[in-house]
């Protein structure tokens, strides 16, 4: 069996990849959500859109149930401490996962303006929200969740539902809605034909630029904030107890990384690069490359997180030597390495099929399309 400072590394950095998979492949469905009132001037050009993603959207949501059961079974204090935490957020969440598939199905069931709007306004706003929800809470991880244990490891959670929205995490949701948004108006741009590519286009160029100055402007901020840094623990093979460790509050603790292992700079230099080449990339009409760009974007912002924070996962603003560390928040050394062979096994299928839907559904959605399957298409 691998070493278990391993383990604990290798399911630290699948759970990146889990939310990164998410980020972008839910992030396209979310993104051209947001989209429809602004890029779909008539109701055609709604259902364009709609259909442009409605084929992929149930798959692109196992990404979000991977990452929760992965964090369940190798990070089981992670689970309790942050959905117990983030209760509201998370039932905010899950409603506007209701809401989504609910206002497609139920859109096109009456030919009324008002009502197809309607449910074309809960569909986009509902896609905000989450979006939105999912970069609050980054940023508030990125503070210090208010939480502590007692001796016996029971968790008790401080903090309200309205503290969460601080201005800090607000810039965090705003970047969340910003990077969503982008994703989708370059995917709305290889599934469209005109006019809807170029008002698509026109978002997209403009939310990478927003992505931009958002990165920058968290980046500062946090070199001016406190983080977490671990002074004393029981060492990377060490029992699963976040109490046996010293944590203490630093100013700039969260570039720490970046002094001492410089090759880590490469997560935030993706997150600008990325989106600053797919708004070059646009311009010259290439649809493709600017959603792949914007897709390393994303993997480099939500690095940059991972990295600056590493090894903490969620720190305490309670009690800093409660936060939960990649050493001391795991899952034994023998259900790590037993989930390890199960995901070496599921998630090359997993990529495999996501891959052949994509290829299977490839090309752009037109409105004669839609009218020649008028009452089997959204």
């Amino acid at each position: 069996m691998l070493d278990y400072a391993l383990l604990r590394v290798i399911w630290w950095v699948l759970l990146g990849l889990l939310l990164i998979g998410f980020s972008i492949l839910d992030g396209y469905d979310l993104g051209s959500s947001i989209l429809i009132p602004f890029v779909g001037k008539t109701d055609d050009e709604r259902r364009v859109v709609i259909n442009s993603f409605a084929p992929n959207w149930e798959g692109n949501q196992v990404w979000f149930i991977l990452g929760g059961g992965a964090i369940f079974a190798a990070w089981p204090t992670l689970y309790a401490v942050s959905f117990s935490g983030f209760y509201l957020a998370m039932f905010a969440v899950l409603c506007t996962f209701i809401i989504r598939p609910v206002a497609m199905k139920y859109r096109s069931k009456l030919p009324q303006k008002k009502w197809r709007y309607t449910w074309d306004g809960l569909l986009s706003g509902a896609a905000f929200v989450g979006s939105l929800i999912f970069g609050v809470a980054i940023g508030n991880v990125l503070q210090g969740v208010p939480f502590y244990f007692t001796p016996d490891l029971r968790v008790f959670y401080t903090g309200t539902f309205w503290q969460l929205l601080n201005p800090f995490a607000l810039l965090c949701g705003l970047l969340s809605v910003s990077m969503i948004t982008m994703q989708g108006g370059y995917y709305l741009s290889t599934k469209t034909e005109s006019p809807i590519r170029e008002r698509s286009l026109f978002y997209a160029r403009l939310m990478s630029l927003i992505v931009i100055l958002l990165f920058a402007a968290g980046g500062y901020w946090i070199s001016h904030l406190e983080g977490y840094s671990i002074i004393t623990s029981m060492g990377t093979e060490g029992p699963s107890n976040p109490l046996h460790k010293t944590v203490e509050l630093q100013l700039g603790a969260w570039l720490k990384n970046y002094a001492s292992h410089p090759w880590t700079l490469i997560a935030p230099i993706l997150g600008f690069t990325g989106a600053l080449l797919a708004m070059l990339f646009s311009k010259i009409w290439r649809s493709k490359l600017s959603l792949i760009f914007s897709s390393v974007s994303i993997f480099g912002i939500i690095s940059t997180v991972g990295v600056s924070m590493f090894p903490i996962i969620l720190p305490s603003s309670s009690t800093p030597s409660a936060s939960l560390a990649v050493w001391d928040a795991s899952s034994s050394q023998l259900t790590l390495g037993i989930m390890l062979g199960a995901t070496l096994v599921f998630l090359p299928i997993i990529l495999l099929y996501t891959t052949w839907v994509i290829r299977v559904m490839r090309g752009p959605v037109t409105v004669q399309e839609i009218k020649a399957d008028e009452k089997n298409l959204y």
